[in-house]
């Protein structure tokens, strides 16, 4: 498979997985193509990608946009430990959805668990990756960073 039709098949898979877990309307900007390292400086989750795509999805947000999507889906506001669980466990969902979606596009893809990041961190060592922010109503910006090894 081409590689423009990968990316063409990760983004609207990212678009339709978001649109499937998160519970609210969801407006997304135009995807943009990053070369240079990605900076994160609140909370994230890393989840790798296996199969016939290798690469990593970064779903980045605020701590109270994660709380509130927490608040939306479960009925509370979620902090701490339990903050940090749901995080790692939405990135979970997210990207689960995507393995589907890549799967009945005839790509062969799996995920790895997810890796919650706090705190400034600096995403290195991809060449190219898809930069897709999006705004979920009433609870905030989030960005989501597909990276693909070649």
């Amino acid at each position: 498979m081409s590689t423009s039709k990968v990316v063409s098949n990760l983004l609207n898979g990212m678009v339709h997985s978001i649109r499937s877990v998160v519970p609210v309307s969801i407006e997304h900007s135009n995807p943009s193509v990053l070369t240079v390292p990605y900076k994160q400086d609140q909370i994230a989750v890393l989840i790798g990608m296996t199969g016939e795509i290798k690469g990593n999805i970064l779903i980045d947000g605020g701590k109270q946009h994660f709380s509130s999507l927490g608040h939306t889906m479960y009925g509370m506001h979620l902090e701490g430990d339990m903050l940090v669980s749901f995080i790692g466990e939405i990135g979970n969902m997210i990207a689960g959805n995507l393995t589907t979606y890549i799967s009945s596009e005839g790509v062969e893809m799996d995920i790895t668990p997810p890796s919650v990041m706090s705190g400034e961190a600096t995403l290195h060592n991809f060449k190219q990756a898809i930069h897709l922010p999006f705004n979920a109503a009433g609870i905030g910006q989030f960005s989501i960073l597909v990276s693909i090894q070649q």
